[in-house]
């Protein structure tokens, strides 16, 4: 009893530390009348290097991260988190010039920009907001649910921690806008990225530093044709994978987009790459592995019940706060970038072009709120929480990221071949995915496969269907001719 009341009072004074911190940090940043799409969905154009790299950080390390990445119990699936920099740094050096030379408040607007066609935004803003409501949002509450019920060995049902942090979430990002979900990142991120560390060195303590025992296949970096992540993988579609998630997605380059200047955003992401390949690959596979050695294979509730049992009180219920923030930040991060997204890809676009921002981003966020805590009881019977996110994601990213990379780099092609090729490689995918696999090869080879039939489709059906021959750029960020 002693020891749950200590970690249930740590929890409460660094929750509120947080949230306090973050008070007065954003304190007198209301939202502009002048332009209060760009105050709520881009804080003013007002975060620093370091706020953009705490953001970004903890935006992606959440509990699915550490939950799911640490449920595969193998060192292979660091490869996720090194191939990650890579992603960042194309992010920092290509893309991020675009979208500021452009004045982008959506990574979609860009597609408009390029295709001059409201349509084809509208569309891939549309399967942005379904990724992130029927896929990452309910992802992220129910890893932070099952973390919280492991570690704290709690006898209630996994919704109602969930729906917990779902209205929590809510109420943040209804309220704060963000400004104030980026410097609670970033808060957040510090205590997070310590007490990780700490787990895994008190980790390695419980074992004696001694990993004998373990099968070489869980301490293997080179993954065979029967592992989640086999070596071959690594060469072709991991790349456009880490692309897509670093430069097209708009919750993460909504961080990036929201510094005063190019030079400031393209600082916090350098930032945010040398954390994500100094630390993370550590914290999100060491803990895992340990916990195969002490418990067997117990997949997603590894992390949870190792760091309930490494820990003492005071320090866990430090670490739950950690966590919990995580999970709130991700979650309200997904919540603002999607309804930023719905707002400005489709209302603005065919509903009202002035609409009072605050207030619909108000009922688009209760409306996400129900539809994903709606979809955790699915999540909750997936065998690993990361590979299902990986292998769903597929459906939306290979075909969105095609389309920004025939829009950056070729002139004169008709938008309507782009939807065409978008559409077809959501229908490609799901076929891979749920009907047949050629040649049983793995899910992220058949992403390569897809991203180059989309842009196969988009280019022959603008030149066969339309008439129109596509002509190469040169230059990503001179003006269409």
């Amino acid at each position: 009893m002693t020891n749950s009341l200590t970690q249930i009072v740590v929890f409460i004074l660094i929750t509120a530390l947080i949230g306090l911190l973050t008070y007065l940090k954003c304190r007198g940043h209301g939202h502009s009348t002048t332009n209060e799409t760009k105050e709520y969905f881009l804080a003013g154009g007002g975060l620093s290097w370091i706020f953009v790299a705490g953001s970004i950080t903890l935006t992606n390390l959440s509990t699915d991260q550490l939950v799911g990445m640490n449920g595969n119990q193998m060192a292979l699936l660091a490869w996720w988190e090194f191939s990650a920099v890579i992603g960042l740094i194309i992010l920092a050096k290509i893309f991020l010039p675009v979208y500021y030379h452009y004045q982008c408040t959506t990574t979609t607007e860009l597609l408009e920009k390029r295709y001059n066609n409201k349509h084809i935004r509208a569309l891939i803003g549309l399967l942005f907001f379904l990724g992130s409501s029927l896929i990452f949002m309910p992802a992220v509450i129910y890893s932070g649910s099952l973390f919280m019920i492991n570690m704290f060995n709690l006898d209630v049902p996994l919704m109602y921690v969930a729906t917990t942090f779902a209205i929590i979430g809510a109420i943040y990002a209804v309220f704060g806008g963000l400004r104030a979900v980026a410097v609670s990142d970033t808060y957040s991120g510090v205590l997070l990225l310590l007490m990780a560390i700490i787990v895994v060195v008190l980790a390695m303590v419980a074992i004696d530093f001694d990993f004998s025992g373990i099968p070489s296949e869980r301490l293997t970096l080179i993954g065979d044709n029967e592992s989640p992540l086999p070596w071959h993988t690594l060469l072709t579609g991991m790349i456009f994978i880490q692309t897509f998630y670093w430069s097209t997605n708009q919750t993460i380059t909504q961080r990036a987009m929201a510094a005063p200047n190019v030079r400031e955003a393209q600082k916090g992401v350098y930032a945010a790459a040398l954390i994500r390949f100094i630390i993370v690959p550590s914290i999100i596979v060491v803990p895992g592995i340990i916990s195969y050695k002490l418990y067997g294979d117990i997949n997603d509730a590894a992390y949870g019940t190792l760091v309930g049992d490494v820990l003492p009180a005071w320090m866990s219920g430090m670490f739950a706060a950690a966590l919990a923030a995580a999970v709130l930040t991700t979650y309200n991060s997904n919540l603002n970038s999607a309804t930023t997204l719905y707002v400005c890809d489709i209302h603005q676009a065919y509903v009202n072009a002035h609409p009072p921002v605050a207030k619909l981003g108000a009922v688009v966020t209760v409306l996400l709120t129900l539809v994903s805590l709606a979809m955790v009881p699915i999540y909750a019977q997936a065998e690993s929480i990361i590979n299902l996110l990986q292998q769903l994601y597929g459906l939306l990213s290979m075909p969105i990221l095609s389309i920004f990379i025939v829009g950056l780099l070729f002139n004169n092609v008709n938008p309507i071949a782009g939807i065409m090729a978008v559409i077809f490689g959501v229908v490609l995918y799901a076929i891979f995915s749920f009907v047949y696999a050629p040649f049983d090869l793995h899910y992220i080879h058949l992403m390569l496969v897809t991203l180059l039939s989309c842009i196969v489709v988009a280019l022959g059906s603008n030149r066969l269907i339309f008439r129109q021959k596509a002509e190469w750029r040169g230059r990503l960020t001179e003006a269409q001719t």
